[in-house]
């Protein structure tokens, strides 16, 4: 009864086969260049269909996709796309804590594409120790999402973020990446920046909207 009801962090809803030496589950590439999204806490009430859904929010707006995936697939489904959720890799954050976050993106994006839903992998890192296992599971080629959103605060976090993001381009060889905020000069490949929210707010700001 208890294991019914609890699901035990999903494992009897699916067990995929895993990569690394956490069994992360894989995230099959995808060539998809969408590039007009709307946060995952619009996706309930927006009108507008035709766009991917990103995660680039507080983990508290998205948690609830983990405790009950499936009442969420619907949804999502009517979606040209869903970028895998990003599950917050801060450095300050025990080890344990991070790669659980990893394991729980790759579960969900494995089990939409499962349930037939188009995942862009999101691409997260914290410091160098996680190269050990942040990219396990991440397809190669294709397309891929990353954010620069709260990276580019003081140097060191903005080298953190440099070294990731290259370490990314290296390992992935992603065909094309979709960008959520301001796109450092350092950083290389085939990009398609999307907006992020503080930017718009920022600018609705300055024009008196």
């Amino acid at each position: 009864m208890y294991k019914s009801r609890f699901n035990y962090e999903n494992t009897t809803r699916a067990v995929f086969f895993g990569e690394g030496n956490f069994d992360i589950p894989k995230i099959e590439p995808t060539k998809i260049k969408a590039d007009r999204f709307i946060g995952f806490n619009e996706a309930m009430s927006s009108k507008k269909t035709d766009c991917g859904i990103h995660f680039f929010l507080d983990d508290y707006q998205f948690t609830r996709l983990w405790n009950n995936p499936n009442r969420y697939i619907e949804i999502l489904k009517k979606y040209t796309c869903v970028m895998s959720p990003d599950f917050s890799l801060y450095s300050d954050f025990p080890k344990a804590l991070q790669i659980y976050n990893h394991y729980r993106k790759h579960w969900l994006g494995a089990y939409w594409q499962l349930n037939g839903i188009e995942v862009i992998p999101t691409i997260c890192w914290s410091d160098e120790e996680s190269f050990e296992w942040c990219f396990d599971g991440e397809p190669q080629g294709g397309t891929v999402a990353v954010s620069s959103v709260g990276t580019q605060l003081n140097k060191q976090s903005k080298q953190l973020f440099i070294n990731g993001y290259n370490e990314m381009i290296k390992r992935l060889q992603p065909e094309t990446v979709i960008f959520y905020g301001n796109v450092p000069d350092e950083c290389m490949g085939n990009i398609v920046r999307i907006r992020a929210f503080q930017d718009k707010w920022k600018e609705a700001k300055v024009n008196g909207w």
